[in-house]
């Protein structure tokens, strides 16, 4: 008996119609391009083999989600792992290759732009698309991130590092671009579990304030510090950034760093937020915001269902701009841009350190978050290394000073002291 007479009708009617020839299609293509070396096992144990030696199985459990192989896209791919649809054994990155050849050889372009929805950002709902995703747990986090619970991208001088060495160098390179100096007052916007703040009040003296709207990520910066012995020097809230102004009073700060928090505060804010910030900021002070960034020049998202599916299951309501509307903000705030620096490459290799880690602890990781949502965090890790790799998105820091009267930054001349 061959094995389309072994299929129930309605999958063998699927397969014909609809799959059959996608397979073919995407084996031709593979082997064409030296593709990714992956096994198909369909509903009733049949196994298509796309590339030796196998590196990665994709088996599908559901006849309901061969359509979805028919016509596929990446967020509908990405559910259908997700929903158990679909389960993945061996290297996922391989996999998640092979899902975006998938696509490509269907026909639909993996980096089609959908246009992009303003959200209001209203403080009661940013809190809590915060807590969706930062409040899975301290214990899952602590799983795959560095020693410090850095969640930001890494900084490589070779690519070599380990992620513990390149997350204390990102640290550094940023309190050096900031000119950090013992006395001086920091604000650490969005500052996670406070490795940031931490190491600002260590290494360069000043006293380092955080905020979060992250409670865990609150709780446990709070405690590290106690730890640290920096009470007094140190200091984390639990507060929203439009309400610091009237928390610590006008020109409160002499540096302000805001990393990996950008993402979340919405483009229709963006004036609310540089404005908050220059309230905070003493004249001549200087400003890092490190974030993520569109790659499409008017910031639509992604396309092929990537967004959607990040909106929906990662971080709800995050947006993402151009790099020229950051800039764009920042210059009606009488900010000066001093220095811009993409770390595209360096947030690719730390997504797949972080996916490589995960990947190392998934059964402790299911213990502690259950199977749904280890899956989710599972495909996004290795599905968002992959986007940075090929540069769907990407990732600034625009270093920049407040200049409200006429005259010279207080920075040098060159920026050597960046890296000295």
């Amino acid at each position: 008996m061959s094995h389309r007479e072994r299929f129930s009708h309605v999958t063998k009617w699927i397969f014909d119609k609809a799959l059959g020839h996608r397979i073919d299609h995407l084996a031709d293509m593979l082997r064409a391009h030296g593709g990714q070396p992956i096994d198909i096992v369909l509903p009733d144990g049949l196994r298509f083999n796309l590339g030796l030696p196998t590196r990665a199985t994709l088996f599908i459990h559901d006849p309901a989600a061969l359509s979805t192989l028919a016509h596929p896209t990446l967020g509908a791919l990405a559910e259908a792992f997700i929903n158990g649809q679909i389960d993945i054994e061996g290297d996922i990155t391989t996999a998640i290759v092979a899902a975006e050849q998938l696509v490509a050889a269907s026909g639909s372009p993996v980096t089609s732009r959908i246009e992009a929805t303003r959200r209001d950002h209203l403080p009661h709902q940013d809190r809590a698309d915060i807590q969706h995703h930062y409040d899975v747990g301290n214990e899952f986090y602590r799983l795959w991130l560095d020693e410090r619970m850095v969640y930001s991208c890494a900084y490589f001088e070779t690519g070599e590092e380990t992620i513990d060495v390149a997350q204390l160098a990102k640290l550094d390179h940023i309190c050096r671009k900031l000119r950090l100096s013992p006395g001086e007052r920091f604000l650490d916007i969005g500052c996670g579990w406070g490795g940031l703040i931490i190491r600002a009040a260590q290494r360069y003296g000043v006293h380092a304030v955080g905020i979060t709207l992250s409670a865990n990520q609150f709780e446990l910066a709070r405690e590290r510090i106690r730890q640290a012995g920096l009470e007094g020097q140190a200091e984390v809230l639990l507060l929203d950034y439009r309400d610091a102004p009237a928390q610590f009073g006008e020109r409160s700060f002499d540096k302000i760093a805001s990393v990996g928090m950008f993402e979340h505060v919405g483009i229709n804010n963006f004036p609310i937020y540089f404005s908050a910030i220059r309230r905070l900021l003493r004249d001549r002070g200087l400003l890092l915001n490190h974030s993520f960034t569109s790659s499409d020049i008017d910031g639509r998202p992604v396309g092929s269902g990537v967004s959607e599916f990040i909106d929906t299951y990662v971080f709800p309501n995050s947006e993402l701009a151009h790099l020229h509307t950051m800039i764009r903000e920042l210059g009606a705030q009488q900010f000066e841009i001093y220095d811009v620096e993409s770390l595209r490459p360096h947030y690719a290799r730390t997504l797949t350190l972080w996916s490589q880690r995960l990947e190392q602890q998934v059964d402790a990781a299911r213990q502690l978050v259950g199977e749904k949502t280890l899956r989710i965090w599972r495909v996004y890790l290795a599905g968002t290394s992959l986007g940075f790799h090929r540069g769907w998105m990407n990732v600034y820091q625009v270093l920049a000073s407040l200049q409200e009267t006429e005259g010279p930054t207080e920075l040098p001349l060159t920026r050597r002291w960046i890296y000295e």
